[in-house]
């Protein structure tokens, strides 16, 4: 999956938190946020917290897809909550596709 792709599917599949999606089309939507928050950061400070809030929902939900393409559960996120929590979702992000779940 390319970065257009990634961004398409992504802002498509805005609230859905089921299903399973790639370890690219995860990190080109990472990156997407980034650049775009990059982007707006110089600009009126109530235009970044509108892209916050917008980019807040679909990156929740590719995360949870993400989490699901490894056989976890979507409620692992919750561990942002905390600092060392972050570092073992960075590190389960990361990880290739657990083939041995049914599609």
């Amino acid at each position: 999956m390319n970065f257009s792709q990634a961004i398409s599917s992504c802002l498509s599949q805005y609230a859905t938190f089921s299903g399973r999606a790639s370890r690219s089309e995860f990190w080109w939507f990472f990156l997407f946020q980034a650049l775009a928050l990059f982007i707006v950061a110089n600009l009126n400070e109530k235009i970044v917290t509108v892209v916050i809030l917008a980019l807040l929902v679909p990156s929740l939900a590719v995360g949870a897809r993400r989490l699901h393409d490894m056989g976890k559960s979507g409620w692992w996120q919750l561990l942002t909550i905390t600092s060392v929590g972050c570092f073992f979702l960075i590190y389960w992000w990361a990880q290739p596709t657990d083939n041995s779940l049914a599609l």
